[in-house]
């Protein structure tokens, strides 16, 4: 790879997170306008927002007909939103997790999950597999829009304030649609150069292209809600930072995954490693949040420090097999022997604890 590839790889970064800061702070400024929850803004214009790179990279890898970057990108970076990013944010900060996160967002996020491997079984996510997925997105967005609606005048006054400089004039219309037109330029650009360079990385390291989407393009693309849910963290916005992770997770399946497949000409096609393995593992990481949500609504730093090595143990397991090296065998011989089983065994213990507890309480009641 020679070095204008790699500034451009570099570059391509770069525009991407410059992109959806500029995409963000118009959306929300906009959204804010209208009284919008804090969660809900999370759910919704941030998640939605910082997952524009993940649509962008999936978009421009199906139309040059690299799938795997499309698909591995989507579940590198789902597995990547839970483990790396609540992780970083739970050891700043504990994150306080919404009810209706728990009762109904996270739940949503698993059966999405569950949809995409079920449709996969057949090696191929086809256009009206796409068309499904981007109807699902469609009815969760207008599901969250009624809500708030619904909302008491109090809880949108809040949100309203705590957005005081958005502006509902005309000058300030046209300012946060400039936003948010030249970030999705940034994002294009981005995109693009960053499928080049990665293109190039996988051929110059020999390292297939499914495990570039899973790791440097996904962790890549990752990087503005890593800065978003760290940043909300820092300033006490939990709801934005835990939403904005589940959010962007539902988002990357059900658009970026649903679009991509409807402009793809032949479809996306499912690698056997991906069906065999990444996609449970973001199936067993959806799962996973549940018993740790559900343990006093509360992500503890310990919590959010299993979350971030485990989110380690992954990238070192997909560098291992991507490279055939010896250790591979032991390694995996001690994640299905001990990690994996200590792992079900305190994720069932949490759950029955704060089941019990939640009996207990509804029988004081």
């Amino acid at each position: 790879m020679d070095l204008v590839t790699l500034l451009l790889f570099i570059l391509g970064i770069g525009l991407l997170i410059g992109g959806a800061e500029l995409l963000v702070r118009g959306a929300s400024r906009l959204a804010g306008a209208v009284g919008i929850s804090p969660l809900v803004i999370g759910l919704t214009v941030v998640a939605f927002g910082t997952s524009a790179p993940e649509l962008a990279v999936s978009l421009q890898a199906s139309l040059d007909g690299q799938a795997d970057i499309a698909l591995g990108n989507v579940v590198g970076s789902n597995i990547a939103n839970v483990l790396l990013i609540l992780g970083i944010s739970a050891l700043i900060v504990p994150l306080v997790v919404s009810e209706q996160l728990v009762r109904l967002d996270v739940p949503l996020m698993i059966g999405a999950s569950v949809l995409l491997l079920l449709l996969a079984l057949d090696g191929s996510i086809g256009r009206w597999d796409g068309v499904l997925f981007f109807g699902g997105i469609v009815a969760y967005t207008g599901f969250l829009v009624r809500q708030s609606r619904r909302e008491t005048a109090a809880i949108s006054a809040a949100a309203a304030e705590a957005a005081p400089d958005a502006s509902t004039g005309q000058v300030g219309w046209l300012a946060n649609a400039l936003l948010i037109l030249g970030g999705l330029a940034l994002l294009v650009l981005g995109s693009r150069w960053l499928v080049n360079g990665a293109v190039q990385v996988a051929t110059l390291l020999g390292v297939s292209q499914l495990v570039i989407g899973l790791t440097v393009v996904a962790v890549g693309t990752s990087l503005p809600e890593i800065a978003t849910s760290v940043l909300a963290s820092l300033r006490g916005e939990r709801d934005i930072a835990v939403g904005n992770v589940v959010g962007s997770n539902l988002f990357n399946i059900l658009s970026v995954l649903g679009i991509s497949a409807m402009v793809a000409p032949s479809g996306i096609p499912v690698a056997r490693a991906a069906l065999t393995f990444d996609i449970p593992v973001m199936i067993a990481v959806a799962v996973a949040c549940l018993p740790i949500f559900f343990t006093g609504h509360l992500i503890a730093r310990w919590e959010g420090a299993v979350f971030l090595a485990y989110y380690m143990i992954y990238t070192l397991y997909l560098v291992l097999n991507s490279t055939n090296h010896d250790a591979l065998p032991a390694f995996s011989s001690a994640m299905l022997l001990f990690i994996l089983p200590i792992t079900a065994v305190t994720l069932g213990i949490l759950a029955a604890r704060a089941w019990g507890r939640e009996r207990s309480g509804g029988a004081r009641e």
